[in-house]
C-alpha cells in the first residue's frame, strides 16, 4: 500500500520538471511561441496547486482509494494525451489535465501512508519514504527527461507515465484500502470553488512576474483578485456548517507552523534544481543529458536526509531537526552562491548540492510528520493537501521572486559572467530565507513535552545529570474523543 501511494507522488513529482529539458523539441515540432513554452510548465504547477485542497477533501468524504485511483487515472490519460498532441493548445490541455490528476491524486497519497501505520516512529520511518521518494521525483526531473529527450524524443518524456501509470492502478487497485473518514458530510462546494479559483489566480499571477514583473496589470490583477477570492473563502469558511477547512485546524499549532514552515522553505529549496541545471548548460556549458547526470550525488542526497531523518528524529526532536536541516540546506545555498565561470564540478556542483539536498531531506519529514499528526481522522486529507500546496505554492512563489532577483544580478546581459553572477545572488537570497525559515521553525513549533517526575523517585534520581528524554512526536499525547483541547 505504501508503495503504491509513493509511486503515485514519484510520477506527480516528477513531472513539475521533467518536461524542462524537452522543451526546445516541443516548441521545434509544435512551433510553440516563448510565451506558449512557458505555460507548458505553468499550466501544470497552476492546476496543480489550485486543485490541491479540493482533492484533499475529497478523499476524506469520497474515499482516498477511490480518489487515488482517480486521480491517477485522470493523470495517466492527459499524458496520453499530452504524447500524442499535433497542435500547441492540445499540449497545454493536456498538462493542465494533469496537474487536475495530481491534484486529486497527491493528498491521497499521504493519507494513505499516514493511515497505514499508527502513530509514532512506524509513522515517521513512512513519511520519511514518502518525502525521500517525492523528492527524488522533483531531483530526477532533469536526468529522465535529458535521456528520454535525447534517445528518443520528447513525446515520451510524458508517454513514460503511461506504462508506469497502469502499473500503479493495478497495485493501488489491489493493495489500498477504502476509507472515507468524512462519511454523511457534504462537499462544501461554494468553499471549493473559492479556494481553487484564489489559488489558481495567484498562481497564475505569480508565473506572469517572468515575463511581465511585478507591477503590471497583468501581475497585480490576477495577485489582488486571487488574494480577494481567499479572503471570501475564509468568510465563507467561519460561516458554513461543513466547511472545506474547518479553520479551527490551524489552532493545532503543529499544523499552522509547520505549513507556514514548508511555505518559507519550499520558496528556497524548490528553485535550486532550477537554477543548478540552467547554470549547468547555460554556464558551464553542459547538454541536457549531462547535467542531469551532474545532480544525480544532489538526488541522491535528498534521499539519504529523507530517509535519515526518521533515526534522528527520536534523538533530537523533529523540532530541532527541522531547524538543523533549514540551517544545513542554508549553507549549501552560500556554498552554492560561491559559484564561479569556470568553477571545478566538485566545489561548485556536486559540494554545495549534496549539501543542500541532505538539508531538504533532513527538513521535509519533520514538518511533514508533526503538520500530519495533529490532525482528526476526519480532516487527514484535508491536512495532506495543505501540507502540498503549502510547499507547491511556497515553490511557485519563490521561484518567481528568485528569477526575478537573478535577472536583477544579471543587469540584463547573457553573458557566462552576467548570469554566473546572477545565479549567485539568488543562492544568497535563497540562504537568507532559509535562516528566515529557521527563525521561524525554532519560534513558533511547538517543544517536545518533557515527562514530569513521578513521586516514586527520589530527589537525588530527579536530580540526577544527563539529558531529559525527548518523545519522538513533537505534539502532545492524543485527548480522548470528546475531551477539550487545552491550549
Amino acid at each position: 500500500m505504501i508503495l503504491a501511494a509513493c509511486a503515485g507522488t514519484f510520477l506527480v513529482v516528477l513531472d513539475v520538471s521533467v518536461v524542462n529539458v524537452a522543451l526546445p523539441s516541443m516548441r521545434a515540432d509544435l512551433g510553440l511561441s516563448a510565451p506558449a513554452l512557458q505555460w507548458v510548465v505553468n499550466a501544470y504547477a497552476i492546476a496543480f496547486s489550485g486543485f490541491m485542497l479540493l482533492g484533499g477533501r475529497a478523499s476524506d468524504l469520497f474515499g482516498r482509494k477511490r480518489m487515488f485511483l482517480l486521480g491517477l487515472g485522470v493523470f495517466t490519460i492527459a499524458s496520453v494525451a499530452g504524447g500524442l498532441a499535433q497542435e500547441g493548445w492540445q499540449l497545454l490541455a493536456a498538462r493542465a489535465a494533469q496537474g487536475l490528476g495530481a491534484a486529486v491524486l497527491s493528498p491521497a497519497t499521504l493519507t494513505i501512508v499516514t493511515s497505514a501505520v499508527p502513530e509514532g516512529p512506524a509513522r515517521t520511518r513512512a513519511i520519511g519514504t514518502w518525502a525521500a521518494v517525492g523528492a527524488g521525483g522533483g531531483a530526477a526531473g532533469g536526468l529522465v527527461g535529458g535521456l528520454l529527450t535525447d534517445l528518443l524524443d520528447w513525446r515520451w518524456v510524458l508517454l513514460i507515465n503511461v506504462p508506469v501509470g497502469a502499473l500503479v492502478l493495478v497495485a493501488g487497485a489491489v493493495w489500498i484500502r477504502e476509507a472515507r473518514t468524512g462519511a454523511g458530510r457534504r462537499l462544501d462546494l461554494p468553499g471549493a470553488l473559492l479556494a481553487t479559483g484564489g489559488l489558481a489566480a495567484f498562481a497564475y499571477g505569480v508565473v506572469q512576474t517572468e515575463q511581465a514583473g511585478w507591477t503590471t496589470p497583468r501581475t497585480l490583477l490576477p495577485l489582488l483578485g486571487g488574494l480577494a477570492l481567499l479572503g471570501a473563502f475564509l468568510v465563507v469558511e467561519d460561516r458554513t456548517a461543513e466547511p472545506l477547512v474547518p479553520l479551527g485546524v490551524f489552532r493545532v499549532r503543529a499544523v499552522s507552523a509547520a505549513n507556514a514552515a514548508l511555505f518559507v522553505v519550499g520558496s528556497a529549496t524548490f528553485s535550486s534544481w532550477f537554477f543548478m541545471t540552467v547554470y549547468a548548460q547555460n554556464v558551464l556549458g553542459y547538454d541536457p543529458l549531462h547535467a542531469g547526470l551532474a545532480l544525480m550525488p544532489s538526488s541522491l542526497g535528498v534521499v539519504l536526509g529523507s530517509k535519515v531523518a526518521p533515526r534522528l528524529m527520536p534523538l533530537f526532536g523533529a523540532r530541532r531537526l527541522a531547524v538543523g536541516g533549514a540551517l544545513t540546506t542554508a549553507a549549501g545555498f552560500a556554498w552554492q552562491s560561491l559559484l564561479d565561470v569556470d568553477g571545478p564540478y566538485l566545489t561548485t556542483i556536486m559540494g554545495p548540492g549534496v549539501t543542500m539536498m541532505v538539508g531538504v531531506g533532513l527538513v521535509l519529514t519533520p514538518l511533514a510528520a508533526m503538520a500530519t499528526s495533529g490532525a482528526a481522522p476526519g480532516d487527514a486529507g484535508l491536512v495532506s493537501g495543505l501540507v502540498n500546496t503549502s510547499r507547491t505554492m511556497g515553490g511557485a512563489v519563490g521561484l518567481a521572486v528568485l528569477s526575478t532577483v537573478a535577472a536583477a544580478g544579471a543587469a540584463g546581459s547573457a553573458t557566462p559572467e552576467a548570469l554566473t553572477a546572477g545565479y549567485a545572488l539568488a543562492f544568497r537570497t535563497g540562504a537568507g530565507i532559509l535562516l528566515v525559515a529557521a527563525a521561524l521553525m525554532l519560534l513558533w513549533l511547538p517543544r517536545p513535552a518533557v515527562p514530569l517526575p513521578t513521586q516514586s523517585r527520589t530527589p537525588a534520581a530527579v536530580q540526577a545529570p544527563g539529558p531529559a528524554p525527548v518523545p519522538v512526536q513533537a505534539q502532545p499525547p492524543t485527548r480522548a474523543r470528546g475531551a477539550k483541547r487545552t491550549r
